[in-house]
C-alpha cells in the first residue's frame, strides 16, 4: 500500500509531457498532491507549490513519487542524491519507471537502513493467462490515439466520471503507471511479457453486467513504431464495443520520433476499427477526444466543430467541454 499524500518529483525533465504521471495525479487526485519538487533545469511545472524535502515532510507528505515518464523509463543518476536524501528523511519512494527502484543497490540499501519502502508499480502482480478470445458479458470502450501522450488516459477518466454522473454503470480500468497510481489498481501493460499482454486485458475486464461499461485506458498508438504492440493488445484483449479516437492537433511529429508525421484521425479510425472487428465484429467508433491545451478557446471551439462536421462524430476536449457527449454516445449503444 502506497502511503499518501505525495510529494511529486519532476526531476530535471525537458518539457511538460515528460511529467504526465505527476500531472495525472495532480489533476485526478489533488488531495494526494502536497507539492512538487523540481531540480535545476526542470522545464515542467504543475502549478503546485515548490517545496524542499523538509518542507513537504512538514506539510505531511509521506511518499516521494517519481512523476516522470521518460523514454526508456530510466532513473537518472542525477536524481539519486534527492532520492537517497528522501529515504533518509523518512519518505517512501514510488515509481512507475521500467528501471526499477528495487534494482538500484544504493536505493535498496538506504531503504533497508532507514526502514522505508520502495514501490515499483510497473511490476505485474498477477500471472496473466494467454488471451482466449472468448466473448465476455458486459460492454467495453477503449481510447485509441494518433500518438503517445495525446490524452487517452484523461479521456478515459473523464468519460468514466461523466458516465457515473449520468447514472450509468462504469469502471475505469488502468493499464499504465499513472492510472495505477491514481486508482491504486490495474495492469502495467507495457511490463507484461508480450505473449500475455492481450490476456492481461481479458483479466482486467472480466464478465460483467450487460449494461456495465469497462472504460479501458489506452496506451501507445498503432502508428507509433516504438509502442504499437501495447495498443494492439488492448484492442484484441479488450474486445471493445466502442472506440474513441484521441488526437493532439498542434503536434507535427510523433513523440520521440522526429522523422514521423502523425497519422490522420481517419487513418486511426479505419485501421483501429478493422483490427477491433476481428475480436468484436460489433465494434463502432463513437466519438473523438481532442487535446486542445495549446489552442486558444476560439481555436479549440472551431477545431472541435470542424472535426465533428468532417468525421460525423461527437468531438470533445474532456477538460474544456467535458465528456458528456461521449457518454451520451455510449448510452445509445
Amino acid at each position: 500500500m502506497i502511503e499518501t499524500p505525495y510529494l511529486l518529483f519532476l526531476g530535471d525533465v525537458p518539457d511538460q509531457l515528460a511529467v504526465k504521471v505527476a500531472q495525472g495525479i495532480k489533476d485526478w487526485r489533488p488531495d494526494n498532491a502536497v507539492a512538487q519538487f523540481r531540480m535545476e533545469g526542470c522545464k515542467a511545472d504543475l502549478g503546485l507549490a515548490d517545496m524542499t524535502l523538509a518542507q513537504a515532510k512538514e506539510a505531511g507528505a509521506k511518499t516521494l513519487v517519481i512523476g516522470v515518464a521518460n523514454r526508456g523509463g530510466i532513473i537518472s543518476e542525477a536524481w539519486k542524491s534527492v532520492l537517497l536524501d528522501a529515504l533518509e528523511m523518512g519518505y517512501d519512494l514510488a515509481s512507475g519507471l521500467h528501471n526499477l527502484l528495487r534494482d538500484e543497490a544504493d536505493l535498496v540499501s538506504a531503504a533497508v537502513k532507514h526502514g522505508r519502502s520502495l514501490h515499483d508499480v510497473r511490476i505485474p502482480s498477477v500471472k496473466y493467462p494467454i488471451a482466449s478470445g472468448v466473448k465476455r458479458s458486459g460492454k467495453r470502450v477503449l481510447a485509441v490515439g494518433t500518438d503517445c501522450s495525446v490524452g487517452k488516459m484523461y479521456t478515459a477518466l473523464a468519460l468514466d466520471a461523466a458516465m457515473q454522473e449520468k447514472g450509468m454503470k462504469s469502471s475505469f480500468r488502468a493499464t499504465g503507471q499513472t492510472g495505477i497510481l491514481i486508482t491504486g489498481e490495474g495492469v502495467p501493460l507495457d511490463a507484461v511479457v508480450a505473449d500475455f499482454m492481450a490476456g492481461s486485458i481479458e483479466y482486467l475486464t472480466p464478465d460483467n453486467d450487460e449494461d456495465h461499461w469497462d472504460v479501458i485506458e489506452g496506451q501507445g498508438s498503432l502508428f507509433h513504431v516504438s509502442y504499437s504492440g501495447v495498443t494492439l493488445a488492448l484492442i484484441h484483449g479488450g474486445q471493445p464495443d466502442a472506440l474513441i479516437l484521441c488526437h493532439e492537433p498542434t503536434r507535427k511529429t510523433m513523440r520521440g520520433l522526429p522523422d514521423y508525421a502523425l497519422p490522420s484521425l481517419e487513418d486511426v479510425r479505419d485501421t483501429a476499427l478493422t483490427l477491433a472487428k476481428f475480436a468484436n465484429p460489433a465494434c463502432k467508433v463513437v466519438g473523438v477526444s481532442i487535446n486542445t491545451q495549446h489552442m486558444s478557446e476560439a481555436e479549440a471551439d472551431a477545431y472541435l466543430a470542424e472535426v465533428e462536421a468532417r468525421m460525423g462524430l461527437p468531438a470533445v476536449d474532456p477538460f474544456r467541454t467535458g465528456a458528456a457527449k461521449l457518454a451520451d454516445a455510449l448510452a445509445d449503444l
